[in-house]
């Protein structure tokens, strides 16, 4: 990729998001007092754009928002990122998709989410777009939208030779279901990074611990993928291929606020990815990034740089992601 900037295409989810710092979540009955307040754009599909963007990607989201000033805030905020948001298309009869979090003393967090016009994307919407996932290096989905919509965009990738990096969360439609139903288009993307508890549930297996993990990971590459990368959390990623399981521990950081940090990670890997295909490369970089995305209170204004992340990968000695020059 030297000489040009890498292009990743993201498809996700765009939200509102409402977040309140507390001492602790409220039980049912209860009401307690907020510390803090943050109100800005989030969801998979901006939050991963951005990290994206702070990488040295020039990304464009493909997405869908209402006929409010939410919508309006969301592009403004895309735009100081210099994120193509041309493909954000709207659902004028719908309001733009809210997610209201709180957040405790130790980092932890509770949220109720509203999809809004996100449940409008249409497979005809990645249709017009077309043209933005085959030029890109990667494409990275979050499942997490209508399953016409994404499966229309791993088929366009697929046509044209695009990395895929897909987050296999329910489609829209199928949220609250159990057991391994996701469609078996999910399974063509070379790359799926669901957290440890999401992919047991897919696998309709144990979350138990890491060993737990690599068969878990091993039957989602039987499946089809080329890499199982699972998150999770404070134990770290397993990376898991055709031929072997490799586990990535976490960083030791200060938690503040977990809220982005799944994003970040997927922003960064696809960063990393659009340069060069390392996918243990990727996840150390996109570990560090997840990392201190949790230092910080709130979603996008959380995200670090390609700086701050290299800088945290030379702390710790683990390895430095290649140059995107």
């Amino acid at each position: 990729m030297a000489g040009r900037i890498p292009r990743v295409a993201v498809v996700g989810g765009t939200y509102v998001d409402m977040a309140i710092r507390c001492k602790q979540v409220p039980l049912a009955g209860q009401s307690v007092a907020g510390s803090a307040l943050s109100y800005a754009t989030t969801g998979p599909g901006p939050i991963q754009a951005v990290q994206a963007a702070l990488c040295g990607c020039e990304v464009h989201l493909i997405s869908k928002v209402g006929g409010d000033p939410f919508a309006r805030e969301a592009r403004a905020k895309l735009a100081e990122f210099n994120i193509d948001a041309d493909y954000v298309y709207t659902a004028k009869a719908k309001n733009t998709g809210v997610v209201v979090t709180m957040v405790n003393a130790e980092g932890e967090n509770a949220s109720c989410s509203y999809t809004g016009a996100n449940s409008a994307l249409q497979a005809r919407d990645i249709k017009s777009a077309e043209h933005i996932i085959a030029e890109a290096d990667v494409c990275l989905i979050h499942g997490r939208l209508p399953q016409e919509a994404i499966i229309s965009a791993l088929r366009c990738a697929e046509l044209y030779g695009v990395k895929v990096i897909l987050n296999p969360a329910r489609p829209i439609e199928r949220r609250g279901q159990q057991g391994s139903d996701l469609p078996i288009e999910y399974f063509s993307a070379g790359v799926l990074i669901p957290n440890l508890y999401e992919a047991a549930d897919i696998t309709e297996q144990s979350a138990a611990n890491i060993r737990t993990a690599k068969l878990i990971g091993s039957e989602l590459v039987a499946r089809g993928a080329n890499y199982a990368v699972l998150t999770m959390g404070k134990r770290g990623c397993m990376v898991v291929d055709r031929n072997s399981a490799h586990h990535v521990p976490a960083f030791e950081i200060e938690l503040v606020d977990q809220t982005g940090r799944g994003d970040a990670f997927a922003g960064a890997l696809a960063a990393y990815y659009a340069v060069k295909s390392d996918m243990r490369g990727a996840v150390k970089f996109a570990s560090a990034a997840g990392a201190l995305a949790c230092t910080k209170f709130g979603s996008i204004e959380a995200l670090p740089t390609k700086a701050e992340i290299i800088e945290l990968l030379q702390t710790e000695d683990i390895g430095l992601p290649p140059s995107s020059q």
